[in-house]
């Protein structure tokens, strides 16, 4: 790594995958060319064929940015096909629904210097601007939305197993082969297990806070996390020790008021309402509290984004494992 006086020189590639549900390109551009960062920056963005508009829109901003296709139109495949046109020995990642603050590039840069980490990350803060997306927004930042994760909640600084974004060593990067295409989520906690388990530090810096813009609607929000479960069930298929108690919790829930339903069925009403009315009464309790405490009258649709993430995500993983049992049971039975 350079010297002191040297960090703010060091050569950096900023790689933005944007896929079809991206709605703040511009913003996010732009806070890239906004950096305070004095030393030379490569911008690269993966875009979607499907999404002709997307090219002029950078070049307006970043005339000599790259532009690549990403014909497999996932995130990792993106990030995969931006980091090959790039040579910078430090890899920001860099999301279109995110804006970096002007200073982040030097802030990241600095603390993977002082740390000698792998990937230094921050936080993800949701801005929402309606009634619904400041719900949302509310839920992203609550441990009953996020289990308790550092990059969602914030805390203090240190390694953990995952970041928001991330600013790498490249070198390091390359040494576990960039992100893995077989996941088209959750290609970050993947590429952070692997970097791990080769004794390397993933560090989290709650000074680098960034600007997230939540889903618009209920349907994208449940699409959003049912689509995070699915991809915790290809995770822990491939790394089964990297699944954290916190991220079976959703599962386990859906399971729970699933066999609820089995007992009202059978003519235990009784015994199924003991399960929803303690989840109705965390939900209600915990969003009472959370509203209080933020002073933020959105909070009144905290339960509904509180249970549309849960249900979602905990349907979404549920779903692909029974998918996944079943068409083993059908490939043993020669169908």
């Amino acid at each position: 790594m350079p010297s002191e006086e040297q960090q703010d020189d060091v050569p950096l590639a900023v790689i933005v995958p944007v896929g079809g549900a991206a709605t703040n390109v511009a913003a996010a551009i732009q806070s890239v060319a906004s950096q305070d960062y004095a030393g030379p920056l490569e911008l690269c963005v993966a875009v979607d064929p499907l999404r002709p508009h997307i090219a002029p829109t950078v070049r307006e901003i970043v005339p000599d940015a790259r532009i690549v296709d990403n014909p497999a139109r996932t995130t990792s495949a993106g990030l995969n096909a931006a980091l090959r046109e790039t040579t910078a020995p430090i890899v920001v990642r860099c999301d279109a629904h995110s804006a970096i603050p002007p200073n982040y590039l030097r802030q990241a840069v600095a603390t993977l210097r002082r740390t000698g980490a792998a990937n230094v990350g921050g936080r993800q803060v949701p801005a929402g601007t309606s009634w619904f997306t400041r719900a949302v927004a509310l839920a992203q930042t609550t441990w009953l939305g996020t289990g308790g994760a550092r990059y969602r909640q914030g805390g203090r600084e240190g390694p953990v197993d995952t970041v928001y974004l991330g600013t790498f060593r490249r070198d390091a990067l390359e040494k576990v082969g960039g992100f893995n295409t077989a996941c088209r989520v959750n290609e970050d906690y993947e590429v952070n297990w692997k970097l791990r388990q080769c004794g390397e530090t993933v560090w989290f810096d709650p000074a680098l806070e960034v600007a997230y813009q939540p889903r618009q609607n209920l349907w994208a929000l449940a699409r959003q996390y049912f689509t995070y479960g699915c991809g915790k069930w290809a995770m822990l298929r491939i790394y089964p020790k990297s699944t954290r108690l916190r991220q079976v919790a959703a599962p386990l829930l859906v399971l729970g008021l699933a066999a609820n339903a089995v007992f009202a069925a059978i003519g235990q009403a009784q015994a199924a309402l003991v399960l929803p009315s303690a989840w109705l009464a965390v939900l209600f309790g915990g969003s009472l509290l959370v509203g209080v405490r933020r002073r933020d009258a959105a909070a009144l649709l905290l339960p509904l984004t509180l249970a549309t993430i849960q249900l979602s995500w905990g349907s979404g993983f549920l779903g692909c494992a029974i998918a996944t049992i079943w068409r083993k049971q059908a490939v043993g039975r020669g169908e």
